[in-house]
């Protein structure tokens, strides 16, 4: 597991570059260069070993978070996989020469771990996703595209259940008595990022997605935006435009000028690192 930098401001100098063990340094966070088929080999290959782990796929929101919080920064970057859900950070990784293989969503890994998971046995659990019909008809879906799929529960904890430790506790014992291997929790970052570290001690040998809203997505609760949208790096608009009221703030101020920022400054280090090439190419030997 790839230790996290020890410090990083909204905007580091230097936005993406190699770390220790394989890792892209994103936005101040390290990045697995994996596509979503190699995850989910990297997955089945440890849960057929009996090892757990987690996944965290950040955007722009979760980045902008991590950068300004060391604690957020450190559960983004413990976890075992970390894939980018968001298109700003692949640019980045382009433009200083360590690239990542492509955009990995929480809402496409949903389906293929069901998938991994029905053509394995291994059961399955939904947490979060909004109201409980909601998570209920993800599970539904889920079952419908993959018949031999197991799925062991389907929990949508009440609102800011999270406040009391009773509260966590109730959700914990509700999965950990179903003994799933995979659990995909759509509870919004940092929330079920913290919840899936506590259930990680008590379920060693399960994986985690942290899927934010793939489970509505799952649903047809809320509509996801076409596949060019998100390879243009557009699916922050078409979903402002379904839900302005609950993302205008978070899209339009918050996270647009972070995205700007970071990638304005991986342009300046790479045109800084290409005339200081052509400066050091242009000097006389001896």
């Amino acid at each position: 597991m790839t230790p996290h930098p020890s410090t990083v401001g909204p905007v580091p100098a230097r936005a993406s570059e190699g770390t220790a063990g394989g890792r892209v340094r994103v936005a101040g966070v390290g990045v697995d260069a994996l596509t979503e088929g190699e995850v989910v080999r990297r997955v089945a290959a440890a849960l057929a070993a009996g090892r757990g782990g987690r996944i965290v796929t950040p955007n722009v929101d979760i980045c902008r978070a991590a950068a300004a919080d060391p604690a957020l920064r450190e559960l983004v970057c413990s976890a075992d996989i970390v894939v980018p859900d968001g298109m700003p950070l692949v640019w980045a990784a382009r433009l200083l020469g360590t690239p990542l293989p492509e955009r990995v969503t929480g809402a496409d890994l949903i389906w293929s771990l069901s998938a991994l998971a029905a053509g394995h046995g291994w059961p399955v659990y939904l947490l979060g996703g909004g109201p409980p019909e909601v998570a209920r008809a993800a599970a539904r879906e889920l079952a419908g595209r993959h018949p031999a799929l197991e799925i062991r529960g389907v929990h949508a904890p009440p609102y800011r259940f999270d406040d009391t430790p009773e509260g966590t506790d109730d959700v914990c014992r509700a999965v950990v008595a179903a003994r799933p291997r995979l659990v995909f929790v759509g509870l919004g970052f940092p929330r079920q990022d913290r919840l899936i570290a506590r259930l990680r001690a008590e379920l060693p040998d399960a994986w985690f997605l942290g899927c934010g809203a793939a489970i509505a997505f799952a649903a047809g609760a809320v509509a996801r935006a076409p596949r060019w949208a998100g390879r243009a790096g557009l699916e922050w608009a078409f979903r402002l435009a379904g839900e302005p009221g609950r993302l205008a703030r978070r899209y339009l101020v918050d996270d647009l000028p972070f995205a700007a920022r970071l990638l304005g400054g991986c342009l300046l280090t790479r045109l800084r690192d290409r005339t200081s090439g052509r400066a050091r190419g242009r000097r006389p030997a001896g």
